[in-house]
């Protein structure tokens, strides 16, 4: 962690235990739970006593009180205590002695920090040295949100109250107006204005309905990736929504996800089922289901199928958080020495599909603990091999990214791309995983060169993950304003008056024989009102038709975002529209 990062994380969760200061001081009784930093801020979790509500309208005093101990200069200060002080210390503290319960079975050490002689908490610590570190126009309390404790419903539900901090007011300022900006884009928001999806109660949470519009932009993104599986050699595949329970006890997933995966219950059989999750295991099954040469490999599979989690309620949010979704999925089955090319063919798939969106992205490299080597399955060689190949590759395609070391998982090194949004926002969007275990698991195996049975290595890929969740991203990075080829209504073609509605329907007749998604709107209602009405709707092309164009077999054409309007032929325009949707630009 940089200097900089690091001072940062200081002055939050110092601002952290300033708010809980200013809490307990306002509202005696106040139970206090955790307090961490966070990405721009910290946030503090309180049980306020029963009868006190506190409202995002007194957050401002708050943060007045919170200056005015800032500005006292108080010093923090930290000791390590046993478990019986930090008990004995925090006898009327819960959710503060559950804590400490839980680090002393796991063998932490117990620290408690102090501000000034005001406040002391139980913490890990990284604290500033004085708050005169601390500068009181870059902070602010944002809102306040409910938060059950350690996130379990069957647990008190708990108050918590965010704050975004920075070293400075300028970064402050920027941030804030970020964050306004992100509301007016908030996909939830735009969906539902746009017509795109909704949530039935009926059908329940997580769980959401397309309507034509958001399907047809939900079929384009499921399009374009199936397009680009295909160009990389990948065969689409289908596989049941339903399956035993033994395959994901096989897979290792029923031990380590069975509470996140829906169980489905059958009036024939006592045998468990569940609705998949994941498609990888499936896919080991059409692997195995005839023998296997080497001249047979790579085999690569795509499926697009539906998945369901069993996500906590408290978790779901819009599209970005769902309990069915699909996912563009990738799996290769191939040799060791195939590993190097499937490897660019994955990455060269993703490297495409986040440019043509227009999203800028770094990668981050999950390699093994060199110094740990017996946690990993598979040889030396083959670690070195692969991850140096994922090196290599990455060089190439990607102008940003990091090396973590000690981060793979036990069977193979992993890539996850981190796409920025045109806020600036980072979504974890793509992966590539090389997984050793799962093809052991499942016995899979192919016939070598030398004629014996040798076990493949399977390679996973999304290239933008969930549909679904990409979608959610996608309302918010283009505000609404989808590219021609995503847009549901590419043209809205609108007849100045009752004169000209035939030609007008002619225009959209053959716009839409030309597979252009094309809306025409004949109400009675003024031309200005139809144009705003298109504006709103964020239609890429508005098309005018009134006696002059009739008479000469023209539109006069208004991109979106634009007063202006420009006359050309109809069959110039539609030679446009083409090429436009066809670049994807």
């Amino acid at each position: 962690m940089s200097p900089t990062l690091k001072n940062i994380d200081e002055i939050r969760h110092s601002l952290a235990h300033i708010l809980a200061a200013v809490v307990l001081r306002r509202y005696p009784g106040t139970k206090l739970g955790i307090g961490p930093t966070i990405e721009n801020g910290f946030y503090y979790d309180f049980l306020f006593p029963e009868h006190t509500r506190i409202h995002e309208d007194d957050l401002p005093k708050l943060e007045q009180e919170m200056r005015t101990l800032i500005a006292e200069h108080l010093p923090f200060s930290g000791k390590q205590v046993t478990q019986e002080e930090a008990e004995k210390t925090f006898k009327e503290e819960q959710f503060k002695l559950d804590l400490i319960k839980q680090f002393a079975e796991e063998g932490e050490e117990l620290s408690i920090y102090t501000t000034g002689d005001i406040f002391q908490d139980l913490c890990r610590g990284g604290h500033v040295t004085n708050t005169k570190a601390i500068s009181s126009d870059a902070f602010t309390l944002t809102h306040i949100a409910g938060a059950y404790w350690r996130g379990d419903e069957n647990k008190p539900m708990l108050t918590r109250i965010y704050g975004a901090a920075f070293n400075t007011k300028k970064e402050l300022k920027a941030y804030l107006e970020t964050r306004e900006e992100a509301k007016k884009r908030d996909h939830r928001k735009l969906g539902k204005e746009m017509g795109l999806f909704v949530f039935a109660d009926l059908i329940g949470p997580g769980l959401p309905l397309y309507t034509p519009k958001g399907a047809t932009i939900l079929k384009e993104i499921k399009n374009f990736s199936r397009a680009l599986r295909h160009d990389a050699g990948y065969q689409e595949v289908q596989t049941p929504q339903i399956n035993k329970a033994a395959l994901f006890k096989m897979s290792g997933h029923y031990e380590k996800y069975r509470d996140d995966m829906f169980k489905v219950t059958s009036h024939y059989t006592d045998e468990e089922y569940f609705l998949k999750p994941m498609n990888c295991p499936q896919h080991t099954q059409l692997y195995t289901a005839q023998t296997r040469s080497y001249r047979d490999l790579p085999i690569r599979y795509a499926d697009f199928s539906l998945l369901y989690r069993d996500e906590k309620p408290g978790e779901l949010l819009g599209l970005t958080r769902l309990r069915s979704f699909s996912q563009d999925d990738g799996h290769v089955f191939c040799r060791e020495d195939q590993i190097g090319d499937e490897f660019e063919r994955a990455l060269s798939g993703v490297h495409t599909a986040l440019k043509t969106y227009q999203l800028d992205y770094y990668v981050r490299l999950s390699f093994r603990d060199a110094n740990a080597k017996d946690n990993y399955l598979g040889t030396d060689a083959l670690w070195e091999q692969a991850q140096h190949e994922l090196g290599q590759l990455v060089k190439k395609y990607a102008t940003e990214y990091e090396i973590v070391e000690g981060e793979a998982a036990f069977y193979g090194p992993k890539l996850d791309f981190i796409a920025k949004d045109s806020l600036g926002r980072e979504w974890q969007l793509s992966t590539i995983q090389l997984d050793l275990n799962m093809p052991q698991r499942f016995n899979l195996e192919y016939i070598g060169e030398d004629g014996k049975k040798h076990t493949p290595v399977m390679i996973h890929s999304a290239l933008i993950g969930s549909p679904e969740r990409f979608l959610g991203m996608l309302i918010e990075h283009y505000a609404g304003n989808f590219p021609l080829w995503l847009a549901p209504v590419q043209v809205t073609v609108l007849p100045v008056s009752e004169k000209t509605t035939v030609y007008a329907q002619q225009i959209y007749e053959t716009l839409s024989e030309k597979e252009v998604r094309t809306e025409i709107n004949k109400s009675t209602e003024t031309l200005g009102k139809r144009i705003r009405t298109a504006e709103i709707d964020k239609i890429p092309y508005v098309v005018v038709v009134g006696e002059k164009e009739e008479e000469k077999k023209s539109v006069s054409v208004r991109k979106r975002h634009t007063a202006k309007t420009s006359s050309m032929e109809f069959e110039k325009f539609i030679t446009q529209l083409q090429k436009e949707i066809t670049k994807k630009a």
